[in-house]
């Protein structure tokens, strides 16, 4: 999709948009694709990928924020809980209600019974929509998750929560094909350089991070959804705000399965904080650190694998310890948490991750804070409504922005999947069967994908070993999906650089022309581009550069 974006690129400069969104992650996705949907004429620049830095590094959970029970912020959970359901009714392919199984070890600072309570509380305020929670025994735990070391267990429960079923970047990148799909200019990899408003009128200078073109986009008002840069740009933009950023790293290993029940097992790490074991396909997501750092840049240290290996290896009753051998990929990221006022120390621990949207009516201005992919849909609807203050004209403003396609539109795509033996392609590397993989990451368009493959069974294949993604699909990606570097597929479009080891990646016949598919003639320069961004241990070192 080089080609779209390079369109993309020379349209920014020709016209005086509505809004210009800075920053392609969940919150200026949403907002994107709430506003583009509405009528609004929409540009969206991100500096890096879409999704390429903070929600492309999640623990994959969309919960309704059980944790801030203990302290009490019981209105936050009411409403976490609520756009948890929302979510789940309006994707309900791709976030999936799914059982947490928590143990409590002896000497925690809640007897496990009362930690059940909470969750009987959660359960409630989730308005029941969700499976009743269970409070279990040592031995019970035991006869339903053999791999839990039970010899110094208190007790614990089972309740409901969700997750998106796919990867957290590929969930971002559908809110931003569907703002393309309402007539959002969207380009990855143009960085804004400064933006100033001249008579009514924001002027941002930003710059094409690949060719380097100079771009100027004018625009009626700014979004700055940057993420943890928001603070950064609202420096070089000379605004004030009310709130900024805090930063806590999270870190994740993945290595290969553990258990085979589809459960999220969850613990107290060391330190008393929630430490998670989350399916992901034919994998298994370790994590998560809670580290406070100052700047949005970060990586995965020797003390943070350490931390995760030896909570894993302590909590679970393996056959043999895992080691840094054992690891297939790294997830590192930071969460930008929300405070008020300028300077002084936060308790940053207690902070949540609710979301702030700062404004400047003057100026037309909006900056958001925080946030979570649970609270995402509200996001877009607020940023909708305040675009609207701005007196800025929604023409659409009751159309409804998000959720899967309707019902019809299922059912036309399973039928004809079903008349042509779709799942009997499915690639023996795939967890799931490859009608429901195909409907829950393209929707619509898997119609026309499956009409490829009849019309040409070359299609079909599956073209980057150990992978589960078919020749189509990278031809799908290359047309629709704004792929402009190697990694931006292998990583925040597919997943498979997070379950597929790098020196197998590399090694892979397929790569190469899938490079070709992707890139054209600059397929070689791509390849060796996203070799050179690898560390001696084959790891993405995308975060610890500034996005």
């Amino acid at each position: 999709m080089i080609n779209l974006r390079k369109s993309n690129i020379d349209k920014l400069p020709k016209e005086v948009f509505d809004v210009l969104i800075v920053g392609g992650g969940i919150n200026g996705a949403v907002s994107a694709a709430a506003l583009a949907a509405k009528g609004v004429k929409v540009a969206l620049i991100d500096k890096g990928d879409f999704a390429g830095f903070t929600s492309s590094n999640s623990s994959n959970l969309a919960w309704g924020g059980i944790k801030y029970l203990e302290s009490h912020e019981y209105g936050l959970v009411n409403k976490l809980c609520k756009s948890r359901n929302h979510l789940m009714r309006s994707y309900p392919s791709t976030v999936k209600e799914i059982r947490f199984f928590t143990s409590i070890q002896k000497g925690f600072r809640f007897p496990p019974f009362m930690v059940f309570m909470g969750t009987i509380l959660y359960w409630i305020m989730g308005r029941f929509f969700t499976k009743m929670p269970n409070y279990l025994t040592p031995r019970k735990i035991k006869s339903l998750e053999n791999v839990v070391s039970t010899d110094n267990l208190a007790g614990g429960f089972e309740y409901s929560d969700s997750y998106l079923y796919d990867n957290d970047a590929r969930f971002v990148f559908n809110f931003v094909r569907s703002s393309i799909s309402y007539g959002c200019i969207a380009a990855n990899y143009v960085g804004l350089s400064k933006s100033k408003r001249e008579n009514g009128i924001w002027v941002s200078h930003a710059k094409d991070q690949i060719s380097g073109e100079e771009i100027v986009i004018r625009s009626k008002a700014f979004i700055n959804a940057a993420g943890p840069f928001v603070d950064e740009i609202n420096d070089v933009n000379l605004q004030k705000t009310d709130h900024h950023h805090v930063f806590s790293k999270g870190i994740h290993l993945i290595v290969d399965k553990i258990t085979d029940s589809n459960k999220v097992l969850t613990f107290f790490a060391d330190d008393g904080r929630l430490f998670f074991i989350i399916p992901m396909g034919p994998k298994t997501c370790l994590g998560t650190t809670d580290t406070q750092v100052e700047k949005p840049q970060s990586f995965v240290t020797d003390d943070d694998r350490e931390f995760v290996l030896s909570n894993v290896n302590k909590l679970l009753a393996l056959d043999k310890p895992l080691t840094k051998d054992d690891i297939i990929a790294e997830r590192c990221g930071v969460r930008p948490l929300a405070i008020e006022g300028k300077g002084g120390k936060a308790d940053w621990v207690q902070l949540s991750r609710k979301h702030a949207i700062d404004r400047d009516d003057d100026k037309n201005y909006l900056s958001i804070f925080g946030g979570k992919l649970t609270d995402c849909i509200n996001v877009g609807d607020e940023v909708a409504g305040l675009i609207q203050e701005f007196g800025i004209d929604l023409p659409y403003k009751d159309h409804k922005w998000y959720g899967e396609p309707d019902d019809s539109v299922k059912r036309e795509f399973y039928h004809r999947a079903e008349l042509m033996g779709l799942d009997e392609l499915t690639p023996e590397s795939s967890s799931e069967p490859l009608t429901q993989r195909f409907w829950r990451r393209y929707g619509r368009n898997a119609i026309n994908m499956i009409e490829m493959i009849r019309e040409n069974p070359k299609m079909g294949e599956l073209l980057i070993e150990n992978s589960e993604y078919l020749r189509v699909e990278i031809e799908h990606a290359a047309d629709r999906e704004m792929v402009t570097k190697l990694e931006d597929f292998l990583r925040r479009r597919s997943k498979i650089s997070l379950v597929v080891r790098q020196q197998d990646i590399l090694a892979a016949p397929g790569l190469r022309e899938a490079c070709e598919i992707l890139f054209g003639d600059q397929a070689e320069a791509k390849l060796q581009e996203y070799i050179a961004s690898l560390d001696g241990s084959g790891v993405e070192q995308d975060n610890v550069k500034s996005a």
